[in-house]
């Protein structure tokens, strides 16, 4: 496999080299690149081999082998960056507005988990969501989950290109959100009454920090494609043990979790729910 470089020659990735690169995210991620995307792994890599003066992906992988610290965490941003926007599925969130809803007095403080947040925009809708549809006085936090430290920085700042609106419903980008102007002309920005309900923090869902906490819902979608079986099971089983008690599970609808419910009951397609501590 081979791609045309800025000065008219081609650079190859070899076999050997991709199953390296394979090998190499697995480790740090848990992601199983399959085979075929050796076009998606040169598509992504081949601007760190220009900005290094690099001919061959050989030379890239001895850089990282090396130990440098940037360009190993360059290199898994690049590698695990997805493609998000806000009510993405909205199923999920009707579904959550509805829970929302059902909570008429003021409880304990509802957490909840976007567990790929990318660049933020699942975990803002979430809290637009939160925000519209829980009782007066109820205190709420989401917290969002990334390995990728580049796509947290975007999410951190909150602000998106203009045409993120369009996935947007009226009723919820007039309240929530907010036109550039000047230096940010061209840029759509979440509403900071909003956003500091909303926290980041890079974190590897193949070994999650024990500070994390309990939630009242979790949000596990389009990331569990890229991880093999193995993997899948030991990180829904830690999430189950994470979910309070009635507590929910959204994954995407392109996922299963065929053999690895324990503890859940499906109460629609793709949304599970912790049987209660009494079962």
């Amino acid at each position: 496999m081979s791609v045309e470089t800025d000065f008219g020659t081609e650079r190859t990735l070899e076999p050997r080299e991709f199953e390296w690169l394979r090998q190499y995210l697995f480790e740090r991620t848990g992601i199983e690149l399959k085979p075929g995307k050796e076009p998606m792994v040169m598509g992504r890599l081949d601007r760190r081999l220009r900005h290094h003066g690099m001919t061959t992906y050989r030379d890239y992988i001895q850089l990282l082998v090396s130990g440098d610290a940037a360009e190993n965490q360059m290199a898994v941003d690049l590698l695990t960056t997805n493609e998000t926007y806000f009510f993405r599925e909205p199923q999920h969130f009707d579904f959550l507005k509805k829970v929302f809803e059902t909570r008429k007095t003021p409880g304990q403080p509802i957490r909840i988990w976007s567990a790929a947040s990318s660049s933020g925009e699942e975990a803002y809708t979430i809290a637009m969501v939160a925000d519209a549809a829980l009782p007066g006085g109820q205190s709420w936090e989401i917290v969002g989950t990334d390995i990728s430290t580049r796509v947290l920085e975007t999410a951190r700042r909150g602000m998106y290109p203009i045409e993120a609106a369009e996935k947007i419903p009226q009723v919820y980008l007039r309240k929530y959100c907010l036109r550039g102007r000047d230096d940010y002309e061209g840029l759509l920005g979440v509403d900071g009454s909003l956003r500091e309900h909303v926290t980041f923090r890079e974190t590897n869902l193949t070994e999650l920090p024990t500070d994390l906490g309990s939630f009242d819902t979790v949000f596990l979608r389009n990331v569990m494609i890229y991880f093999g079986v193995e993997t899948k099971q030991k990180l829904v089983r830690q999430i189950v043990g994470m979910l309070r008690p009635g507590g929910h599970l959204m994954v995407s609808h392109s996922e299963t979790l065929n053999g690895m419910s324990e503890g859940l009951e499906l109460v629609q397609p793709s949304i599970y729910r912790r049987h209660d501590a009494d079962g």
